[in-house]
């Protein structure tokens, strides 16, 4: 008898069919450093698809306080946060996320996956409620789920949308909305100053996943409630080091009393190895290089208005976007393949989005800053990127065709 398990993996043909017809996005191989231009396969590739907002990644202060954690600390610390792998390494960096953030204390995780995935099956339970914003990003969604608690979707930045849920909810339960900061595929950033309001009418707290929002908003990028000066408001601060902070890892930041609990409660934590030194120091110094180079913050907004501006005048719809992250609606899937594939054999990375991470009609290509680039670099990307599209006839992204 065929298994089951056999059966469903031969069943799934999307990948296969996408190589097959020379248009499949995924694994790219880049032989080269994280940069504004990268290799791969020996040529030279405009990097559009990045999340080094802040162009970090290559930094040498970065790089030499990594050696130097390896070189004091070794490679990994072999154990858990909970039992032998605690370092003062880690006590630090905890130190000045608290203090960058404008809370009390911090946590770390592994990676920013494994800390939503602690914050939220931590602090809610079978009898509590979640309420999260239907473009929150799957590591929320997993999070919900590994919760147990009941799970309700708004609609994405819809206030009256939340304010109908939280108000058929019981007044004495918990209730806690999650939010992402800024969405990570369209690109704009949370009603906070609204979510806060309806958090103290109906008695819910708040937690905000600043993936991408840390050292892109904020005073001296400290992010989302920073930006909208709600730190006091927002009970929990989730941020990631993959993005802006040059690294791997992740953090929640809040209060004492609910650091101390996830601490004692949180299994992606307690289960998880912990960070590496050399991931940890990595995020210190990228933290003092942010908080003392404000003009890298200022030049990538100078870039993103830039590209913001080309990418309107060339016709392409935008969407909501009001962020580093400019999605260029394609709303077609095998188009959206079919573009990522001419744009890198003309030199240009960047990443295709398609569902079921975002509806079929709504699919799009990412197309996302770093204060790196050159205005030359974003010139020359939205050139290919526009004769590309107009090569392919996707007349129903180029808003001046469509009018």
């Amino acid at each position: 008898m065929q298994k089951k398990l056999n059966q469903k993996i031969a069943a799934f043909t999307d990948a296969k069919e996408a190589m097959a017809m020379g248009i499949y996005p995924y694994f790219r191989v880049i032989d080269s450093e994280q940069h504004t231009q990268v290799t791969m396969n020996g040529k030279k590739v405009l990097m559009f698809g990045s999340n080094s907002y802040l162009g970090l990644t290559n930094h040498p202060i970065i790089k030499e306080a990594a050696a130097k954690a390896i070189a004091k600390y070794g490679t990994g610390c072999a154990g858990s946060r909970f039992l032998n792998g605690t370092l003062d390494l880690h006590i630090e960096l905890e130190h000045r996320l608290a203090e960058y953030t404008g809370k009390e204390a911090a946590i770390l995780f592994s990676t920013g996956f494994q800390a939503n995935l602690g914050i939220l099956s931590s602090l809610t339970g079978r009898h509590d409620y979640l309420l999260l914003d239907e473009y929150d990003h799957a590591s929320i969604i997993d999070g919900s789920r590994l919760s147990f608690s009941r799970t309700i979707k708004f609609g994405h930045n819809n206030m009256e949308d939340l304010e109908q849920k939280l108000r058929g909810l019981p007044e004495d339960a918990v209730k806690l909305i999650a939010v992402d900061g800024i969405f990570s595929m369209e690109g704009d950033i949370v009603k906070l100053p609204e979510i806060v309001a309806l958090a103290d009418k109906y008695g819910a707290n708040i937690m905000v996943d600043d993936a991408h929002s840390l050292g892109v908003i904020g005073q001296k990028g400290a992010g989302t409630a920073s930006h909208f000066g709600l730190t006091d408001s927002v009970d929990i601060i989730m941020g990631t080091f993959s993005k802006s902070l040059a690294s791997l890892g992740g953090f929640a930041a809040g209060s004492k009393d609910v650091i101390e609990f996830m601490k004692h409660k949180a299994r992606a934590l307690i289960f998880s190895a912990s960070m590496t030194p050399a991931s940890a120091a990595s995020v210190i110094a990228a933290l003092e290089i942010i908080q003392s180079e404000p003009e890298r913050m200022e030049k990538l907004w100078a870039n993103t208005r830039y590209a913001m501006q080309l990418l309107q005048e060339s016709g392409f719809d935008t969407g909501i976007t009001e962020s580093p992250i400019i999605p260029v609606y394609v709303r077609d899937n095998l188009n959206t393949f079919q573009l990522t594939k001419m744009l890198l054999e003309d030199g240009v990375f960047v990443n295709p989005v398609v569902s079921p991470a975002v509806p079929s009609d709504s699919s799009l290509i990412r197309f996302s800053l770093m204060a790196t680039h050159s205005f030359d670099q974003i010139e020359e990307a939205i050139d290919k990127l526009t004769k590309a599209a107009t090569k392919l006839d996707l007349k129903g992204i180029m808003q001046k065709q469509e009018l």
